[in-house]
C-alpha cells in the first residue's frame, strides 16, 4: 500500500502551482527587460510603472507609446496595441483612465502575456505589480518569501 500512496503523492504534487514569494524579479516581453514585481494576490490586474503615454494610430487601430523604467534605472520606450481603456476611481473619488496592453511576463518557468495597465506608479516601491488574472492556479505566493524564482522562460514558444 505505502507504493500506490506515493505514487499518488508524486502525482498530485504535479499538479500544483509553482510557490513564489510575494517580490520576484519577472522579465516582460517585447523587450526582455528584467522588473522587480511585487505579487499582489489581493489585485485583480497587472500595472507597469509607464511615463510619456502617447495614443496614437497604427493600420486604423488604437496604439500606445510609453517608456517603462526598472529598479537599474534602465528605461526602454514600448509601442504596443492600445486592447482597451479602463476608468478607476483615483485616491481622492476623480475617474481617472488608463490604457491596457498586452505584456508577456516571465516569472520563473512560466511565460504568460496577460494584460497590464498603464500608470504613474514613481511612488511605489515596485514598478511592476503582477495580480490574480496572471497568478491564479499558476504559482502560490507565499508571503514569508522573496525572490526565490529567477525568470528563465523561452518567450518565443506560447503556452
Amino acid at each position: 500500500m505505502p507504493a500506490v500512496f506515493t505514487l499518488l503523492s508524486v502525482a498530485a504534487l504535479a499538479e500544483l502551482p509553482e510557490r513564489v514569494g510575494w517580490v520576484e524579479m519577472v522579465r516582460i516581453n517585447p523587450g526582455k527587460m528584467l522588473f522587480v514585481a511585487k505579487l499582489d494576490t489581493g489585485s485583480k490586474s497587472a500595472s507597469i510603472n509607464a511615463h510619456n503615454i502617447e495614443y496614437f494610430e497604427k493600420d486604423g487601430q488604437p496604439w500606445v507609446r510609453f517608456d517603462v523604467v526598472n529598479r537599474l534605472k534602465r528605461s526602454m520606450t514600448l509601442e504596443l496595441p492600445q486592447v482597451w481603456e479602463v476608468i478607476i476611481k483615483g485616491h481622492e473619488g476623480e475617474k481617472v483612465q488608463r490604457p491596457v496592453v498586452m505584456l508577456g511576463i516571465c516569472l520563473g518557468k512560466t511565460y504568460t502575456e496577460t494584460l497590464v495597465s498603464l500608470v504613474d506608479r514613481t511612488g511605489f516601491l515596485y514598478p511592476l505589480l503582477v495580480g490574480r488574472n496572471y497568478l491564479g492556479g499558476r504559482f502560490a505566493v507565499d508571503p514569508a518569501q522573496k525572490f526565490t524564482a529567477k525568470p528563465k522562460c523561452d518567450e518565443t514558444r506560447r503556452p
